[in-house]
């Protein structure tokens, strides 16, 4: 029987963000994997598709966010599907601090990412 994402290792996968390690990131991502993240200019935000482009995505936000931390991370994972609910803090490039509430929705494939799609709160 073949490796499937457990509650654990998504969780990991989670608190993997903290570490600033883009590499450390995308190696959690199947080789095909996608990452949406909650901001670009297509409809899904910017997306990156590739392990090797997820890990380029993965890089830039870490650059515009050198002191981001997710907290408060809830993992939910069942079967091929798994959301994460979390509080992102960090100091934005104005050099304002700030605080948003985001999720994120994921599919799996075995035991990696095959699609992280990144949600947040927008104040206005």
């Amino acid at each position: 029987m073949g490796a499937k994402m457990t509650r654990e290792r998504a969780a990991e996968f989670g608190a993997a963000w903290n570490s600033h390690d883009a590499d450390l990131v995308a190696s959690f991502f199947a080789d095909d994997g996608v990452y949406h993240a909650s901001v670009g200019p297509d409809l899904l935000g910017k997306s990156y598709s590739g392990r090797d482009e997820v890990r380029r995505g993965v890089q830039a936000f870490f650059d515009r966010f050198p002191n981001g931390q997710f907290e408060n991370l809830k993992v939910q994972v069942a079967g091929d599907i798994g959301t994460f609910e979390w509080d992102f803090v960090a100091t934005d490039p104005s050099g304002q601090r700030m605080r948003v509430a985001g999720c994120d929705l994921l599919e799996f494939v075995g035991d990696k990412v095959a699609k992280k799609n990144a949600f947040r709160k927008v104040r206005g």
